[in-house]
């Protein structure tokens, strides 16, 4: 954390030993600054590698004018901070600087102590919220980096990873797709946060969960009196996610009347909000994501396939936790050591039968899923030891429930078809690899449901 004992390093460029002093005994109560003094242009170039944060310039130095000197100076790093301190009160001159990037054009008078003084705080002030915003976008950067939260060694999530870094310095649209709890959004949010967009919004919005008739209005705001309840206007998603990124979450619920709107504003990067008549500009960058098929959703006639195409830019699909192997564990291990420091316990281990039971099962819920059952299992465990016992899921064995309903062989066949294309997100390829049956098979049990 930033704290009032950080330092910054203080150039004083003045030819007048007597007027350098002054200065220098000005700063030298401003304990926050190690200053270092110069009597020409010359030498202080020669020690700018020193990476100074402040640099105090006279405007009429005997080997270089403060124009040039002011020039070189940004040139080798736009983010110092500039000083001009001036025998003459030059208006034209010092609007010029102060144009061009200089901080403060201060005169040579009675008053310069108290006016140096007071111009050197405010630039301590911000510098000091210049190191605040640098450590939180460290953190952010920390945070959301992808080894950190993109856990897995898995060849599936490395081509994911792969595919997705080759993202970050474009502008071009990406589509995630995955059954649900595989980390969808936290995937957008990795993106957007090493991304060139990183600095500005990331704005979420779930298609499902919002009514229909609220999702334009959220979309693209409204102004005030446009409707029965809206008392003031109010920014839409694409307004608040300027500059940034726009993740909209379930867009294959997106009712297709709506689609041509966000089409629309899409193509145009401009919106209207509702009972305005002004168009606003927009530059956000897009990154959908969805459950379903969109391609198949186009055949059906239910989404728009300009649409489709607008949107789909690099698709990256996220795995089932399922496929992904030791994944399991290495997330089951994160969660374990998260719960713990959240709350003030010790890590515990995985004993052997515990491990088995995890690679096991099926994990329809995927990631979401795991860190419920770890999480659960944190508590119910003794000691430093989850058991296999303190293992527990929230379902049920499929034939056992079959064999209670007295069901036939070919309801049971139909049952498990059906069970695997939920967790397969209807990969009649995978159901068929994962029953070892042929996929003409899936397709008849699955036509033979459709018939009972």
């Amino acid at each position: 954390m930033v704290t009032d004992d950080k330092t910054y390093k203080l150039f004083i460029v003045e030819d007048d030993d007597w007027y350098n002093r002054l200065l220098a005994y000005t700063l030298n109560g401003l304990h926050s600054f190690e200053i270092v003094r110069f009597f020409n242009a010359q030498d202080m170039l020669a020690e700018l590698h020193q990476s100074p944060d402040v640099i105090t310039i006279d405007y009429r130095l005997p080997d270089m004018t403060g124009d040039e000197l002011f020039k070189k100076i940004k040139t080798f790093n736009e983010e110092i901070e500039v000083v001009i301190i001036s025998e003459q009160s030059d208006v034209d001159v010092a609007v010029s600087l102060l144009r061009k990037g200089a901080f403060d054009y201060l005169v040579k008078s009675k008053e310069i102590k108290e006016q140096l003084h007071h111009t050197v705080k405010q630039l301590k002030d911000k510098l000091d919220l210049k190191q605040k915003v640098d450590q939180l976008e460290k953190e952010v950067d920390k945070k959301f980096g992808f080894e950190k939260f993109i856990l897995g060694d898995s060849k599936q999530i490395r081509e994911v990873v792969n595919l997705i870094k080759k993202t970050l310095n474009t502008s071009i649209p990406v589509a995630i797709s995955g059954a649900t709890g595989t980390g969808k959004e936290v995937t957008a949010k990795a993106i957007h946060y090493n991304s060139k967009y990183k600095k500005y919004p990331f704005v979420a919005i779930n298609m499902a969960a919002i009514p229909e008739n609220l999702i334009e209005s959220e979309l693209f705001g409204y102004e005030k009196g446009a409707f029965t309840g809206a008392v003031q206007t109010k920014k839409g998603k694409f307004e608040e996610a300027n500059n940034g990124t726009l993740f909209l979450d379930e867009l294959g619920d997106l009712d297709i009347s709506l689609q041509a709107k966000l089409l629309r504003a899409i193509q145009e990067k401009e919106i209207t909000r509702l009972g305005s008549n002004k168009s606003v500009k927009i530059n956000c960058r897009i990154i959908t994501a969805t459950n379903k098929d969109l391609k198949e959703e186009v055949k059906k006639g239910t989404f728009r396939e300009d649409l489709y195409y607008r949107i789909k830019g690099v698709s990256v699909h996220l795995p089932n936790l399922a496929d992904r192997g030791n994944d399991v564990l290495i997330l089951a291990k994160h969660f374990i050591q998260k719960f713990a420091k959240e709350n003030g316990m010790d890590d515990k281990a995985l004993t052997k039968k515990a491990v088995d039971k995890l690679l096991k099962y099926s994990w329809p819920g995927n990631i979401r899923e795991l860190k419920s059952v770890i999480d659960l299992a944190m508590v119910m465990s003794s000691d430093n030891i989850i058991e296999q016992e303190d293992i527990t899921f929230d379902t049920h064995d499929i034939g056992e429930e079959l064999v209670s309903q007295n069901k036939s062989m070919r309801d049971f066949n139909i049952a498990l078809v059906k069970h695997y294309m939920d967790k397969y997100n209807n990969d009649t390829k995978k159901v068929a690899e994962h029953l070892e049956i042929g996929q003409t098979t899936v397709y008849r049990l699955l036509k033979e449901a459709k018939q009972n």
